[in-house]
Parts: structure tokens; C-alpha cells; sequence
């Protein structure tokens, strides 16, 4: 069993009980899945670059990545529909909290000037964006190979109806929160 697996049934259930009062274990917040994105741009113009953005996401998240194409033509970007334009993976289940083990303890700490990640990135329903401005900070990534830097979107989908549910879930979790950052 994956260790945020257990911290959530053995640790974060009952807080979550506590805190907010529910009676039903079913409407316990939880995390349903993570999405991670990259927007490629210069993927209109050469495939290389495509590839080798695909290969680090893969590498990344443990799951072959799915590439975006646009849905419309834009001239003034020179974009034309079905065009690749990215890359994204939907994690579920054990990659789901192995990824998100990675994240919390290995790679937001090497964040350069890291005092935390933004608490107001959250949504309506208590799902969480968070962006990172370089790949090259998650561990399986070669720098050396990497021929730019890229930043990546990353999408935390949580069952939370609030705000206050979805951060306190992800602060259980030990996602480190700037200070004052609800």
C-alpha cells in the first residue's frame, strides 16, 4: 500500500471527520485525480520537440502522455485546427498518490526561493491548479538533455464542495501552503 494511501485512511479521514462534522464516510473529501499538462508551442513547427516533451512527461508521471491538438484555428498565432499543440496525462489511483508523494517530499522542496506553493489556486469545488515553471526539478528529468525549460500545469481534482474542504484536505496531505495563504 502506497504511504499517502495509508496517511489518508489512517490519518486524514479522521481529521477530516473532526473538523468538518460529516457523519457519512462517503462525503469525506478525497482526491480523485491528477492532470498534468504541457502546452508546447513550437510542436506546430517541429515534431523533435514534441517527442522529447513527451518522453519527459512520461517519464515524470509513469504513464504514457496523450497529445492535445488544437480545437481551432487562430491566425494571428499561425495555428491551424488538429494542430499538436501540448501534451497531458490523467493519473488515477496508485500513480495518482505515488506522483503526488513525489511532489509534496521531493520536488517542491527543490524549488529555487521555495516558501511555499499559492493557497488561493483553488477553484470553486476545492480542486487546485498549480503551475511550475521548470520540468527540470522533478528528479527523472536530465537536465542535460532537456533542450529548454518548460513549465507544466498540474491539476489536484478533489470530491471537496468548499474551498476550506480542498485546502485542509491537500494541508493534511502536507502540501506546504505559503504562510497565510487562505
Amino acid at each position: 500500500m502506497n504511504s499517502m494511501v495509508k496517511k489518508y485512511n489512517e490519518e486524514v479521514k479522521p481529521k477530516m471527520i473532526e473538523e468538518f462534522g460529516m457523519k457519512n464516510e462517503l462525503s469525506i473529501p478525497r482526491i480523485t485525480k491528477i492532470v498534468i499538462n504541457v502546452g508546447v508551442g513550437e510542436a506546430k513547427d517541429n515534431a523533435a520537440v514534441l517527442e522529447a516533451v513527451k518522453t519527459n512527461v512520461a517519464s515524470i508521471s509513469g504513464q504514457l502522455p496523450m497529445v492535445t491538438k488544437a480545437k481551432k484555428s487562430i491566425s494571428a498565432f499561425k495555428l491551424v485546427q488538429g494542430q499538436p499543440i501540448g501534451v497531458m496525462v490523467t493519473l488515477r489511483s496508485e500513480r495518482m498518490y505515488a506522483f503526488l508523494d513525489k511532489l509534496i517530499n521531493a520536488v517542491l522542496p527543490k524549488v529555487r526561493d521555495f516558501r511555499g506553493v499559492p493557497g488561493h489556486a483553488f477553484d470553486g469545488q476545492g480542486n487546485y491548479n498549480l503551475g511550475l515553471r521548470e520540468q527540470i526539478i522533478f528528479p527523472e528529468v536530465d537536465y542535460k538533455t532537456a533542450n529548454l525549460t518548460r513549465g507544466l500545469q498540474i491539476t489536484i481534482a478533489t470530491t471537496a464542495k468548499t474551498k476550506e474542504q480542498g485546502y485542509r484536505l491537500l494541508e493534511l496531505f502536507g502540501m506546504p501552503f505559503a504562510k497565510g495563504a487562505n
